[in-house]
C-alpha cells in the first residue's frame, strides 16, 4: 500500500489529493451508517491521522458537532497529515478520557494498516473505554492496534462498528483476529490507477470465483462419466462415516466415479449405504491393490484412515503413481514423526489439508496464518490449506488466498472430510490444484451459508448442485 500511494503521487496526483479523498470516503460512509451526532476524531501522529483531519472537517462542514483529539504535539506533524491539520478550523485537544463526555461516535484516525509498534496509551485507553460505554467506533484504514499484515493484535484493540480501508483489502482485514475487529469493511475508491496494481503484481488474494472459475470443467453434451475423472478414495476400518462424507462430495462435486477401497471386513457397511459411489474390498489394509487402475486419477486418503505405518504406507504408495492426491487428516497426523519421508515423496499435484492442530504436527513454523501456509507450501512442494475461519490456501509458487466466505456453523464434526472429498472432486475432473483447493473451500462456505443453524456435515453435499448452478456460465 505505501507502493501503490508513492507510485501514484509520482505520478502527478498529490498526497495531498489522496487523503483527502480518503478523509471525505470515510465521512460519506459515516453518514450512510448514523444519523447526525456528537463525534470524537482521534488523529495520530502520521497519515492516517491526516485522514482523520479530513474527517473532522467535512463532518463539521455537513453540521456534524466534532472534537478533535490529537496525539503528541502539532508541531510534530509532518507533510501531508500537516497540511491536513492547517485545513482544520476547529481546537486540537490532547487525547484524554474527558473528551468522551457526550460522544455519540469515535472515529478513530490513531494508527492504521502500516502499524509498527505496541498499542497503547492514552488513546487506547480511550477506545477501551468508548467500547465499555457502548459507543460506536469507525475505524479508518484499520483499528488500531491490528497488524495489517498479519491480523494479529499488537498491544490493545478494539472492535469497530465499522472500517473504511482504501484501495485494497489488507491482509490484517481478513485473517483472525482482525476480521472480528473490523466490523463491516468498506473499500474506497481513492483513485490510485489500475496500473499501479499490475505493478505491485500481488501475491495474496481474497477468496472469489473470479479467481478460479474459469479453471472449472464442465459436462458438454458429449461428456460421460469416465471423462470426468475417477476419483478412488481410501476408507477406514473403524470411523467409515469420514470416507462416506468424502466421497459424496466427491460426487457431488463432479467426478464421473468414485469408488470407495476399504478393508474387507468393512465392506458390508459402506456398501449398505452408498449408492451413487462405488465399494471395492480390499485383502488387508493396504491400498497397492487398488491402484492398479490408472484411470483413477485422484486419490483421497486420510479421513477415518488411522494414525498408523499402515496409512503412511498408502500415502507413499498412492504418492509414487504421480497422481493427483489429497491428504487429510489421519493422512498427515501419521508422518508427525516422518515429516521428511514424506515431503520427500510428494509431488506438484498434491494438496494438504490440515487443520491448526494437524499442521502444527507435521510443520514447525512461526508467524501469521498466511505466513506459515506459505513456508509450508514450499517446504512440501504442495499446495497447503490451512483450515479455520479464515482458512488459508498457499501455493509452492508463492501464490496465496485468504478465505472469509465461511460460516461460523461449520464447527462441527465432519466438515472437513467433506472439504477433502470437494477438492478430490474437482481434481479428477483436470482443475489444477490451486484452483481446485480455493474452489472447494469457497463452495464449502457457500454451501454452509445455505444450511445455516443445525448444519451437519451430511448436509453439505446435497447443496452443493445448488452451489454449482450459481457458478456455471449461462
Amino acid at each position: 500500500m505505501s507502493y501503490a500511494d508513492r507510485a501514484t503521487i509520482t505520478s502527478g496526483v498529490p498526497g495531498t489529493t489522496l487523503m483527502h479523498r480518503a478523509g471525505v470516503a470515510v465521512a460519506d460512509a459515516i453518514g450512510r451508517r448514523w444519523r447526525r451526532c456528537p463525534v470524537l476524531v482521534l488523529c495520530g501522529p502520521g497519515n492516517n491521522g491526516g485522514d482523520g483531519f479530513v474527517v473532522a472537517q467535512t463532518l463539521q462542514s455537513r453540521g456534524w458537532p466534532v472534537k478533535l483529539g490529537l496525539l503528541g504535539e502539532r508541531s510534530a506533524l509532518k507533510g501531508d497529515a500537516a497540511q491536513a491539520a492547517q485545513r482544520w478550523a476547529g481546537e486540537f485537544h490532547p487525547i484524554s478520557l474527558s473528551l468522551l463526555d457526550g460522544t455519540g461516535l469515535v472515529v478513530d484516525a490513531a494508527f492504521g494498516a502500516g502499524l509498527a509498534r505496541e498499542f497503547d496509551g492514552v488513546a487506547a485507553e480511550v477506545l477501551l473505554e468508548a467500547s465499555r460505554q457502548g459507543v460506536a467506533v469507525c475505524a479508518v484504514d484499520m483499528p488500531s492496534g491490528v497488524d495489517g499484515e498479519t491480523g494479529a493484535v499488537r498491544g490493545t484493540a478494539v472492535p469497530a462498528a465499522l472500517t473504511v480501508t482504501f484501495f485494497r483489502k489488507k491482509p490484517g482485514h481478513l485473517l483472525l483476529p482482525g476480521r472480528q475487529l473490523c466490523g463491516d469493511l468498506e473499500v474506497a475508491d481513492i483513485g490510485i490507477p489500475a496500473w499501479v496494481l499490475e505493478e505491485i503484481a500481488p501475491a495474496t488474494y481474497e477468496n472469489a470465483p473470479k479467481l478460479w472459475l474459469d479453471s472449472l470443467v464442465w459436462p458438454g453434451p458429449d461428456t460421460h462419466k469416465y471423462r470426468r475423472g475417477h476419483a478412488l478414495i481410501n476408507g477406514g476400518l473403524i470411523m467409515t462415516g469420514a470416507a462416506r462424507l468424502a466421497a459424496m462430495s466427491a460426487a457431488r462435486s463432479g467426478a464421473g466415479l468414485v469408488t470407495i477401497a476399504v478393508p474387507a471386513p468393512a465392506w458390508p457397511v459402506y456398501a449398505a449405504s452408498m449408492l451413487s459411489v462405488m465399494v471395492e474390498a480390499l485383502p488387508t489394509d493396504e491400498l497397492e491393490p487398488a491402484l492398479h487402475d490408472a484411470r483413477r486419477n485422484v486419490i483421497l486418503i486420510g479421513p477415518g484412515a488411522g494414525v498408523n505405518g499402515n496409512t503412511r504406507r498408502n500415502v507413499l504408495a498412492a504418492a509414487a503413481t504421480r497422481r493427483a492426491l489429497v491428504l487429510d487428516a489421519d493422512a498427515l497426523t501419521a508422518f508427525s514423526s516422518h515429516r521428511d519421508t514424506l515431503f520427500q515423496a510428494l509431488h506438484d499435484h498434491c494438496v494438504l489439508t490440515p487443520h491448526e492442530g494437524e499442521f502444527a504436527r507435521l510443520f514447525d513454523m512461526a508467524g501469521s496464518k498466511l505466513q506459515r501456509a506459505r513456508a509450508a507450501a514450499l517446504q512440501s512442494g504442495a499446495v497447503i490449506v490451512l483450515k479455520g475461519s479464515d482458512t488459508v490456501i498457499a501455493a509452492p509458487d508463492g501464490k496465496a488466498v485468504i478465505n472469509a466466505h465461511t460460516s461460523p456453523w461449520l464447527a462441527t464434526g465432519g466438515t472437513g472430510d467433506v472439504l477433502a472429498g470437494m477438492i478430490t472432486g474437482l481434481l479428477a475432473q483436470g482443475v489444477p490444484p490451486y484452483q481446485a483447493a480455493c474452489a472447494a473451500v469457497w463452495m464449502h462456505g457457500e454451501a454452509a451459508r445455505m444450511v445455516g443453524p443445525g448444519l451437519l456435515a451430511e448436509d453439505l453435499p446435497n447443496k452443493l448442485p445448488q452451489v454449482l448452478r450459481q457458478l456455471i456460465p449461462c
